[in-house]
C-alpha cells in the first residue's frame, strides 16, 4: 500500500528534505496560511506531520479532531524544543510520536522514515483483515490427472516472478484462487491483494476503482480517494475479467505496465508504484482482438505469462477429492451427511459441470443441506445430476433385451422406481438424438433446434444438461 503523508511544516527548507526522504510515501504539503485548518477536512491521507505551533488550543483536542478525519491518520507532532510533559499528554491523546525538529536533518527523516514504515505495515494489516477471506495455498491444488499435474508445474515455476500474468478458462475455474494463492506463495506476501472485477462496475466508476480520484475531479467527487493500483502498491492486484475493460482503460493500463505509474482523475502528476498485475478472463482474446473489442499490445503485455486452467470435465479424477475435502471443510458449518453413497458420488463424476469447481461447490453444499442422514444419496442432488447415471446404466451395467433387462446391473436398475428408470432411458435417448442431430448440422444451433422442433433457447438448456458443446460436433 503507497502511504499518503501531508506535511503543514512552516520551514521550507525542511519540508523539502522529507519530501525528497521518503522515497515510498506520497508526500502532499498544505499552505499553512490563514484557514489551513479548514482543508483537513477534505484530505485522503494516512499521516499527518504538522508543528506543534500550528496546533489550536487545547491541543489534545486538535489531535483528537485530526483523528475523527474520514480516514483517521496517524499524527506525527514537530516540536522545536523539549517538553517530556507535552510529548507525554500529545501521546496520551493518539499522536504516533513527537519529534524534535531541531535535529540534524538526515536523523530526523530517517526517524520518520521508520515510523510511516509501521504505520503502512498496520494499514496492510487492517486492510487484510477487513477483506479477510480463507486462505488459498498452492498445495490446495494437489491433482491426480495428468492435465492439472502439468499445468501446476508452470504455475511452481513462475510464482516468485514479477512478471505480467494472464490466467485464463473457463467460469467457476478457479482462477481467482489462483492468483490469490500464487500472491500467498511469492515475495510479495506481505503486500495486499487487491482484486477488481472488471464486469462488475460501471464504465464511469471502474477508471476512478482502479486510478482514484482528486477532490473536484467530477461531480460528486467531495473528497480526494485513492484507487485499488496505489492500495496494491508492494502487494499484487488481481483484474477478474479483464475482456471486460473498456477500450480507453485499456490504454491506460498499457501505461502502468510499461511505466508504472498511474495518474488518478484529475490529477496534475503520476503516481509510481509497484506491484504485480495479474488479470483473468473466461473469453477467447484472439476473437476479442479481431473484433476490436481488446487491444493487441496489451494482450501481448499481459501475457508474458500466460496460463490456462484445466476446465474440470477434463480432469473428472480429481472429482472424488475435491468433493470430500468440500465435504469436510463445509461440515463443521452446516452439518449434513458426513459420506456420499457410491452412486451419488459416480452421478458427481459422470456430470460436466459446465460450472467448474464453483458449481460442484454449489451442489456440495445443497446436498449436505437436503440430506437427512449421514450419506449424501442420488436424490440429494439435483435432478440434472444425477440423471446422467443413467449413462453408466446403459453402457456399462444393463441392456434393454426386448422388454426384458439383462446384464449384471439389472438388480440394481429393478430396485428403482418406474418413475427414476423411466427417467433414465429418456434421458439417455435426448443425448443420443441431440448429439448425432448436431452432429449431422456440423454444430450449427439454429438449423439442429429447426429439425428437432424446438426453440434455440430450449437447445441450449437441453445442452447444457448433458454436456454438450457445439464446438464439439464442429468439421
Amino acid at each position: 500500500m503507497l502511504i499518503r503523508v501531508l506535511l503543514a511544516v512552516r520551514n521550507v527548507s525542511l519540508r523539502r528534505q522529507i519530501s525528497k526522504s521518503l522515497p515510498d510515501a506520497m508526500v502532499e504539503t498544505i499552505n499553512v496560511r490563514k484557514l489551513f485548518w479548514e482543508r483537513f477536512a477534505h484530505v485522503n491521507v494516512d499521516c499527518i506531520v504538522i508543528d506543534r505551533a500550528l496546533l489550536p488550543e487545547p491541543e489534545v483536542k486538535s489531535i483528537a479532531h485530526l483523528h475523527q478525519l474520514p480516514d483517521s491518520p496517524a499524527v506525527i507532532v514537530l516540536s522545536e524544543k523539549e517538553d517530556p510533559e507535552g510529548r507525554a499528554h500529545l501521546l496520551a491523546a493518539g499522536c504516533e510520536a513527537m519529534l524534535n525538529s531541531t535535529l540534524p536533518p538526515q536523523m530526523l527523516c530517517e526517524t520518520l522514515a521508520m515510523i510511516l514504515d509501521r504505520i503502512r505495515m498496520k494499514k496492510v494489516e487492517d486492510f487484510a483483515q477487513r477483506r479477510a477471506t480463507t486462505p488459498s495455498r498452492l498445495s490446495d491444488f494437489v491433482s491426480d490427472s495428468t492435465s492439472m499435474q502439468a499445468f501446476m508445474h508452470v504455475v511452481y515455476r513462475v510464482v516468485s516472478s514479477d512478471a505480467p500474468l494472464l490466467i485464463q478458462g473457463e467460469t467457476g475455474a478457479g482462477k481467482e484462487r489462483l492468483a490469490r494463492a500464487m500472491h500467498a506463495e511469492s515475495t510479495r506476501s506481505a503486500g495486499p491483494f487487491i482484486a477488481v472485477n472488471c464486469g462488475a462496475l460501471p464504465e464511469s466508476l471502474l477508471e476512478s476503482e482502479l486510478f482514484g480520484h482528486k477532490e473536484g475531479s467530477f461531480t460528486g467527487a467531495t473528497r480526494s480517494r485513492r484507487g485499488c493500483f496505489e492500495l496494491a502498491h508492494r502487494g499484487t492486484i488481481f483484474l477478474d475479467e479483464i475482456s471486460e475493460m473498456p477500450v480507453h482503460l485499456q490504454v491506460k493500463l498499457l501505461r502502468v505496465l510499461q511505466e508504472y505509474e498511474i495518474q488518478p482523475v484529475g490529477a496534475e502528476k503520476s503516481i509510481k508504484i509497484d506491484l504485480r498485475l495479474m488479470a483473468s478472463t473466461n473469453r477467447n482474446l484472439d476473437e476479442e482482438i479481431r473484433l476490436g473489442r481488446f487491444r493487441k499490445d496489451l494482450y501481448y503485455r499481459l501475457s508474458v505469462v500466460s496460463l490456462t486452467v484445466p476446465p474440470l470435465r477434463e480432469r473428472r479424477e480429481d472429482i472424488p477429492t475435491l468433493v470430500k475435502s468440500h465435504i469436510a471443510f463445509l461440515r463443521p458449518r452446516i452439518g449434513g451427511g458426513r459420506t456420499i453413497t457410491p452412486e451419488a458420488m459416480e452421478a458427481l463424476s459422470m456430470y460436466s459441470w459446465p460450472g467448474n469447481v464453483r458449481e460442484l461447490i454449489n451442489v456440495i453444499e445443497r446436498a449436505m443441506l437436503l440430506c437427512t442422514g449421514d450419506e449424501i444419496t442420488l436424490s440429494d442432488l439435483p435432478e440434472s445430476i444425477s440423471s446422467t447415471i443413467s449413462a453408466s446404466f446403459q453402457k456399462s451395467h444393463v441392456m434393454p433385451d426386448g422388454l426384458r433387462f439383462t446384464g449384471d446391473g439389472a438388480k440394481s436398475l429393478l430396485e428403482l422406481p418406474w418413475r427414476k428408470t423411466r427417467r433414465i432411458f429418456l434421458d439417455r435417448l435426448e443425448r443420443e438424438y441431440l448429439g448425432q442431430l448436431l452432429e449431422s448440422n456440423n454444430g450449427h444451433i439454429g438449423q439442429t433446434a429447426k429439425m428437432a422442433g424446438m426453440q434455440s433457447r430450449s437447445l441450449f438448456d437441453k445442452m447444457k444438461k448433458h454436456g454438450l458443446r457445439k464446438e464439439d460436433f464442429r468439421k
